[in-house]
C-alpha cells in the first residue's frame, strides 16, 4: 500500500530565516497584526514614555525622568482642561435656593373647599369675604434715606441759689431730654460751683458745660450780664457751632420752641407772654410779622419805648458763628460781641442785638406770622426765702400736730 509523506508540516511552511534567525508570519499573526492597526494608539504612547522615562542612572537618566514628569503633567492638565468641571457650578449658581414651606397636598386641599364654603356662606349672607394668604411673601422696597443732619443747639442758663432753684433747673431739664440731639446746656453760676447744681446736671441725662464766672458784681441786675458773657467767651474760645438761646430757669417754654430754633439761619426772634412785676395783667412783648418777615413790634411799656428792639431775653436766637466768624457776616467790626451791664436795666436785650443784625430785614419771625406764644415769663421768684443748704433739712421742725 502506498503512503505518501508530507515533506514539510503545515504550520511551518512559510517559516523564513533572517540572520540566523526565524520569524513567524502565519495567517493568526497576520490578523493580530491586521487587528492592531485599527486598535487604540494609547498603549504605544505609553510603552514610548515608558521608553523615554527608562535608561541608566546618570545625567541623562535624570534628563530623562524630568522631561517624563513635564509631559505628564502637561498631558494630566489637558485632561483636566477639557473636563467642564465649571458648568456644574454655575448651574448651581443659576438657580436660586428656595425655603418655602409647602403644606402637603391633601392641608391644601382642605383649605381650598373651606374657602368655598366661606365665600359661599358670605355670598348668602351679604358679605364680602377678602381671600386671605397664608404664605409669607417678603417685598423689597427701595426706600431713599434723605439724612439732613440737625443743628445744634447751645441752650445758655444762669442761674445762683434761691428758693425756686432746684425746681427750675428739673423743669427746663426735663424739657431739654425731650429735644432731639445735639443739644449743649451751658449752665453759669457766679463765684463758685455748688454742688447741688452739679447734682441736678449729673441726674439730667442732657449734654452739659457747668461754668463759672469769676468777675465781682456787687449789684444784682448785672449778675445775669455777666453770666451771660462767660458764656458767650467761652462759645467764641471754643468755636461752638449751632443756635444760641439764652433760656432763664424761671421761664415756662414749649418743645415746638426749641423745633423751630433750628430753622434759624442769622437771628430769630418771636413773642413772648409776661406776667407783670405786679402780677395784675399779662404783657405781649415781641415782633409783628408778616410770614417771616418782621414789620413791627409788640410792647406795652411806656418806658421802653426807646428802646430799637422790643424783645425779651428769651424771644430770640442767633448764629453762634456770628461770635467767631465775622468775615461769614461781613461784620464791619471785629470786636467781641458781649452783653453792657453800663446800661439800665430792659436795654441790655437790645444793646446786645444791634451788634449781632443791622435792622429787621436780617432777622427771621418765628413760627410763620408770628402767631403763637411759644414761651412765657411769669416772674415766680420768692424773694429774701434761701433754700436749705444741700436742699435737705439738717433737723427736724417742731411738729404743728404731734401724734399721739
Amino acid at each position: 500500500m502506498a503512503s505518501f509523506r508530507r515533506t514539510l508540516s503545515p504550520a511551518y511552511h512559510d517559516r523564513q530565516y533572517l540572520n540566523g534567525a526565524f520569524s513567524v508570519s502565519s495567517p493568526a499573526h497576520k490578523l493580530a497584526n491586521a487587528n492592531a492597526k485599527y486598535s487604540s494608539p494609547l498603549p504605544a504612547l505609553v510603552a514610548a514614555l515608558r521608553r523615554l522615562a527608562g535608561g541608566r542612572h546618570g545625567r541623562k537618566g535624570q534628563w530623562r525622568r524630568a522631561a517624563f514628569r513635564c509631559v505628564l503633567c502637561f498631558f494630566v492638565g489637558f485632561l483636566l482642561g477639557m473636563f467642564p468641571f465649571g458648568h456644574v457650578a454655575e448651574d448651581v449658581r443659576s438657580h436660586e435656593i428656595s425655603f418655602e414651606m409647602k403644606s402637603p397636598p391633601h392641608a391644601e386641599a382642605q383649605r381650598l373647599r373651606e374657602g368655598r364654603v366661606l365665600r359661599n356662606r358670605g355670598v348668602e349672607e351679604g358679605l364680602v369675604i377678602d381671600p386671605v394668604s397664608l404664605s409669607a411673601e417678603r417685598e423689597r422696597q427701595s426706600e431713599r434715606f434723605d439724612f439732613a443732619p440737625r443743628k445744634p443747639l447751645i441752650v445758655v442758663t444762669p442761674t445762683y441759689g434761691r428758693a425756686f432753684q432746684a425746681y427750675f433747673l428739673n423743669r427746663l431739664a426735663q424739657v431739654l431730654r425731650l429735644v432731639p440731639p445735639p443739644v449743649v446746656w451751658v449752665v453759669v453760676e457766679m463765684n463758685a460751683a455748688s454742688m447741688e447744681t452739679a447734682e441736678v446736671l449729673r441726674k439730667t441725662g442732657v449734654m452739659y458745660r457747668h461754668l463759672v464766672c469769676k468777675k465781682n458784681s456787687t449789684d444784682v441786675k448785672d449778675r445775669g450780664v455777666h453770666q451771660r458773657n462767660t458764656a458767650l467767651e467761652h462759645i467764641e474760645r471754643h468755636r461752638l457751632d449751632g443756635i444760641v438761646y439764652f433760656a432763664d430757669d424761671d421761664n415756662v417754654y414749649s418743645l415746638e420752641l426749641f423745633d423751630a430754633l433750628r430753622d434759624i439761619s442769622r437771628f430769630g426772634t418771636w413773642p413772648v407772654a409776661m406776667l407783670a412785676p405786679s402780677k395784675n395783667k399779662a404783657i405781649l412783648e415781641g415782633p409783628v410779622c408778616n410770614a417771616s418777615q418782621v414789620i413791627g413790634w409788640h410792647t406795652n411799656e411806656k418806658s421802653r419805648r426807646l428802646r430799637r428792639f422790643h424783645v425779651d431775653m428769651s424771644g430770640f436766637a442767633f448764629n453762634s458763628t456770628i461770635l467767631w466768624d465775622p468775615k461769614r457776616w461781613r461784620r464791619p467790626s471785629s470786636n467781641p460781641i458781649r452783653q453792657l451791664d453800663t446800661v439800665k436795666e430792659g436795654f441790655q436785650e437790645t444793646t446786645f442785638i444791634e451788634q449781632l443784625v443791622e435792622d429787621e430785614s436780617q432777622m427771621e419771625g418765628s413760627p410763620a406770622g408770628c402767631s403763637k406764644i411759644l414761651n412765657w415769663h411769669l416772674h415766680l421768684n420768692a424773694h429774701n426765702i434761701a433754700y436749705p443748704k444741700g436742699w435737705v433739712l439738717q433737723k427736724n421742725l417742731d411738729a404743728v400736730i404731734p401724734v399721739k
